[in-house]
């Protein structure tokens, strides 16, 4: 078996959701190592966490640029090669730029940036070094959306005419009927957050999950945004028109504040010949459909399924496979990328994906601002 590869953490210490899922995932398939850390902006929280999670604290640094600075006096061989950064928004950028510079491979998670303008720097860094960098949009990993990408590609629906994607989640409600908690979350604020809460945080993925899957580009937007209270800076619900050609149309949903849902991002692709339905509550299940036949159901695991959805299917059929799989076949084509190994271009969001994203963010910022124009993306 080759060499496990040398992961560095940034962020994702204590209770963090998002740091036990990246760390998991970089696991399940044997491919990686934790050898350093910043996991707490509190050194010693970040070296009690180290214990606690049972990695060596020799190589736990009391800050970022404390860990560019003794790694890159390390040998080759010895010293961190891909970096995941787990932080605020805020962080992503400077982090990824030292990173990219300092020739480590980058694993960061969305929103890429909090500028798009930051986004094409890092591009334009990237481009300088053979350096790898991947973005977490999880949910390309289910082996059933990428069943869905290589159906579409191989034409199983036909020219595809309607998209209609949302991503919908209640758990702002809490925060933002509350004066004092709003102005409190590092997400409503818009020096750590960015420009963007909503549609940074969640409906970047449905705008990626829409290119994706069906290989095509947004060309342009319409957004109409919810803020709640005049007090808030930031968006918490969002409906966006998305004009992919002249004859590809679809809308994005995307909301913080749709009261008692959990995580629910659903997907539906409309051709001339059939359509594709998914739900990440219900990943197992991919539906297809046509106006001349019954409904089909596709499920992981089975060989009838694309080399690229068996590639990232763990389990026999009818043992459910969920976001921590998701997000480690993301880590499992990194890990290909980072030993030159071959690997299809849909086992990992790229740069290019980072920075659409990002480009998409505003300009739905934009459009929504200057009152629910369509507004041209690069």
């Amino acid at each position: 078996m080759a060499k496990k590869i040398r992961l560095g953490i940034l962020g994702g210490g204590g209770d963090s959701l998002i740091g036990i899922l990246h760390r998991v995932a970089s696991q399940i398939n044997d491919n990686y190592e934790i050898v350093g850390a910043v996991f707490n902006p509190n050194y010693d929280e970040s070296i009690a966490f180290a214990k606690e999670i049972d990695i060596p604290t020799n190589r736990i640094y009391k800050d970022f640029d404390a860990l560019v600075e003794e790694e890159m006096k390390l040998p080759k061989e010895e010293r961190i090669q891909v970096c995941s950064i787990l932080t605020p928004n805020f962080l992503h950028f400077p982090m990824a730029k030292k990173l990219l510079d300092n020739g480590f491979h980058v694993i960061c998670e969305k929103p890429f940036t909090t500028t798009y303008e930051e986004a094409k720097i890092l591009q334009e860094a990237q481009a300088k070094t053979n350096a790898i960098l991947a973005i977490t949009h999880t949910y390309t990993g289910y082996p059933m959306v990428r069943q869905m990408r290589e159906m579409i590609k191989a034409g199983a629906i036909g020219k595809i005419h309607k998209v209609d994607v949302r991503y919908y989640q209640g758990w702002m409600n809490s925060i933002i009927h509350d004066k004092d908690k709003r102005s409190t979350v590092w997400r409503l604020d818009p020096k750590k957050a960015g420009i963007s809460s909503c549609i940074a945080d969640i409906g970047v993925h449905a705008s990626n999950m829409v290119e994706f899957t069906t290989g095509l580009r947004i060309k342009s937007i319409l957004a109409d945004f919810n803020y709640l209270y005049d007090d808030n800076q930031m968006d918490v619900d969002g409906t966006i028109l998305i004009r992919m050609d002249k004859h590809v149309k679809g809308v994005v949903r995307a909301s913080q504040v749709a009261t008692g849902e959990e995580n629910g991002l659903a997907i539906a692709i409309y051709g001339d010949k059939g359509g594709l339905r998914w739900e990440q509550e219900n990943p197992n299940y991919l539906k297809v459909q046509s106006d001349t036949e019954p409904l089909q159901i596709f499920k992981p695991g089975h060989a009838y399924n694309s080399d690229l959805s068996l590639d990232g299917t763990k389990l026999p059929p009818g043992h459910p496979e969920g976001i921590f799989d998701a997000m480690a076949n993301i880590y499992k084509g990194v890990a290909r990328a980072i030993r030159g190994q071959e690997y299809n271009d849909g086992e990992f969001p790229t740069m290019l994906d980072a920075v659409r994203g990002m480009d998409f963010i505003e300009s739905t910022v934009e459009s929504n601002k200057k009152g629910n124009v369509w507004v041209e993306l690069d």
